[in-house]
């Protein structure tokens, strides 16, 4: 397959190295430096995989034509102009591995509905001093049509991506999959922020797990809302953690600290390499949008609220 990917950040170059690696023809959109230094010494992946790879390069947005499939991978506050700047590119497929719930009506807005699938990434990398990725987490990526039918697009490029190396499957449930994976995330996103800690490290400790209980059970009422139902999928069992009593549900959260302690030690959220780095924070497409929709539906969310607000503020002091 041809693939274009935005963005040369940690899963932007993750999927550009084992794309090319297995032999796929990969065009990687990059800005500046970074772009200069790809296409000088090559991709690099650390971690669960350690190998080198090479593919196309470009900083010219505008460069891009057809393609077989388009992945985004840009982060949220980006997106729209970076959407914008592809001004030659239609590709047969889209999809984003970004995180929150409106990356999908992004890309229908620039290719049309028929073009686009819906995503789930879980699957992690931390970009590093020399642009190489250290590769956290291999759980799965989740792809599937956005009305529920079964497709063999789906199925095909969910075939090629995982037999790439990084895990990948079509599902037929993908707003469910997008929705618990959100209600989920806004709490991890929060807690990495505020705490600014390995995250096995935070969802172990008995007070953020309460605390991460409490935004989970908050965010979760606006699925609810929308008649999008819940599910127990990595890295979060949200409709778990909002069934049980409170005592059980911080249980839960703490189980699941303890397995990524084990099992990825050095796994830390994109929102905290963003925070350490002193980058402004992927925070008012993915946090702030379900504070606002909460708002909007007279949700009662003040846990997650108060918390937003704290993050925010630290927000406005980044770059």
């Amino acid at each position: 397959m041809h693939f274009v990917i935005m963005g040369a950040g940690a899963l932007g170059i993750l999927l550009a190295a084992h794309l090319s690696r297995a032999g796929h023809e990969v065009l990687l959109v990059a800005r500046g430096a970074r772009a200069r230094a790809l296409a000088e010494n090559g991709l690099q992946v650390r971690g669960l995989a350690d190998f080198r790879a090479r593919c196309e390069i470009t900083d010219d947005p505008t460069s891009p034509a057809h393609t077989d499939v388009f992945i985004n991978t840009v982060k949220t506050h980006d997106s729209a102009a970076a959407l914008a700047s592809l001004t030659r590119l239609t590709p047969q497929v889209a999809f984003s591995v970004q995180n929150g719930v409106v990356k999908e009506a992004e890309l229908i807005e620039r290719f049309g509905a028929a073009n686009v699938l819906g995503a789930m990434a879980d699957f992690s990398g931390e970009l590093e001093d020399d642009d190489a990725v250290l590769f956290t987490r291999n759980i799965n990526l989740h792809l599937g049509e956005l009305q529920g039918e079964p497709s063999v697009r789906g199925t095909d490029i969910a075939a090629a991506i995982h037999q790439a190396g990084i895990n990948a499957r079509a599902v037929t449930d993908i707003q469910s999959v997008i929705w618990s994976k959100f209600t989920g995330w806004v709490a991890l996103f929060l807690m990495s922020v505020l705490t600014r800690r390995y995250t096995g490290q935070y969802l172990s400790d008995p007070d953020v797990a309460l605390v991460v209980a409490q935004i989970v059970r908050e965010t979760a009422l606006l699925p609810r809302s929308l008649g999008i139902p819940l599910q127990d999928i990595s890295p979060m069992p949200v409709l778990d953690i909002t069934e049980a009593s409170e005592a059980d549900a911080v249980a839960r959260v703490m189980a699941v600290g303890e397995r990524m302690h084990a099992n990825a030690p050095l796994h830390r959220l994109s929102a905290l390499q963003d925070l350490l780095r002193g980058k402004r924070l992927e925070l008012d497409q993915t946090v702030g949008y379900a504070c606002r929709e909460g708002a909007r539906l007279g949700l009662e969310q003040p846990v997650l609220n108060t918390c937003h607000g704290i993050v925010a503020g630290i927000n406005h002091g980044l770059g």
